[in-house]
C-alpha cells in the first residue's frame, strides 16, 4: 500500500525487516495470549504478529490505514477497533491482555498513564523516543530520572530492550526509538500507594530539581521529617530512590 504519512498522527513506518524480527523476539507473543496492538499502521509487526497469534486486536485511527488492513486480513485474523487509543476501553471483560506498539510519540506518555489504570494489562511493550525509554528505565543520581521515572517504575518493572536507529523508519523521525517492557510489579503491594499523593509529592519535588529537596518540598515536610523519613535534606531530588518518595506520600 502507498500511504503518505501524516504528520497530525505523527506516522513514522517501521520497514527494517531485521529489526521488527528482533522486536517480535523481545515481545515473544504466545499463540494462547491476548494481543491488542495500537497504531499498526502497515502491519510492520501485525503481520509477524499475528503468524505467531490465534487471533490480534488493533487499535487505529487513520480510516486509510483500517482500510488496508482490512483488505490485508481475515476477520479471523484480525479485529480492528477504529478510533483513539485513549479513548478506549482496555477491560476487555477482564481478560488477560498484552499490549504492543509503535506509539506517536507526542502522545506516548498519556497512553502509558491512561493504561496503568487497567488491572487486567499483563505486560506492555512500546517502541518510544530514546530519550522517553531512558527516563522511565532511569536509576537515582542520574540527570534522566525523574517524575515520569517514579510514577512508572512503582507500579512496573520497566526494562530497555532494544534501540533502533531513525533510518528504520520511513519517514525517518529526527530522534532514536527504543523498546521498553512495562509489567506490573509482583515484589509489593503498589495498590497501597495513592497515587494522587505520590504524584503530589514528585510533582513538587521535581519542579525545581537543581534545588535541594528540602527547598524543592518546603511547605509540604519540614527538614526534620525529611530526616525521619531517611532522607538528606541537602540531596538533590534525582538523588532520592522511589521508596523514599513513597514513603513521603504516606506522610501527606
Amino acid at each position: 500500500m502507498k500511504h503518505t504519512p501524516r504528520k497530525r498522527f505523527g506516522q513514522n513506518f517501521l520497514q527494517d525487516q531485521s529489526i521488527i524480527r528482533n522486536i517480535i523476539e523481545c515481545i515473544n507473543p504466545l499463540p494462547e495470549q491476548n494481543f491488542i496492538e495500537i497504531g499498526p499502521g502497515l502491519a510492520a509487526l501485525t503481520k509477524p504478529l499475528i503468524e505467531k497469534l490465534s487471533h490480534l486486536e488493533v487499535i487505529e485511527l487513520d480510516r486509510d490505514i483500517v482500510n488496508f488492513l482490512q483488505e490485508t486480513f481475515t476477520p479471523q485474523q484480525l479485529t480492528i477497533h477504529q478510533g483513539d487509543a485513549l479513548k478506549f476501553d482496555f477491560t476487555m471483560n477482564n481478560k488477560p491482555i498484552r499490549v504492543v506498539g509503535n506509539l506517536p510519540y507526542n502522545i506516548s506518555t498519556p497512553i502509558m498513564f491512561y493504561l496503568s489504570k487497567f488491572a487486567n494489562i499483563q505486560n506492555m511493550v512500546f517502541m518510544l523516543q530514546k530519550e522517553v525509554v531512558e527516563r522511565i528505565c532511569a536509576k537515582p543520581n542520574n540527570r534522566d530520572y525523574g517524575k515520569l521515572t517514579i510514577m512508572l517504575q512503582y507500579k512496573y518493572k520497566c526494562r530497555y530492550l532494544l534501540d533502533v536507529p531513525p533510518e528504520s523508519f520511513y519517514p525517518a523521525p529526527k530522534v532514536d526509538s527504543a523498546i521498553v517492557s512495562l509489567t506490573p510489579r509482583t515484589d509489593y503491594d503498589w495498590h497501597q500507594v495513592d497515587e494522587t499523593k505520590l504524584n503530589h509529592v514528585v510533582s513538587k519535588a521535581f519542579s525545581q530539581r537543581r534545588k535541594t529537596i528540602s527547598n524543592s518540598l518546603k511547605g509540604l515536610f519540614s527538614s526534620e521529617q525529611l530526616i525521619e523519613a531517611g532522607i538528606d535534606p541537602l540531596l538533590r531530588p534525582e538523588n532520592i530512590e522511589l521508596e523514599k518518595y513513597i514513603s513521603l506520600s504516606k506522610l501527606i
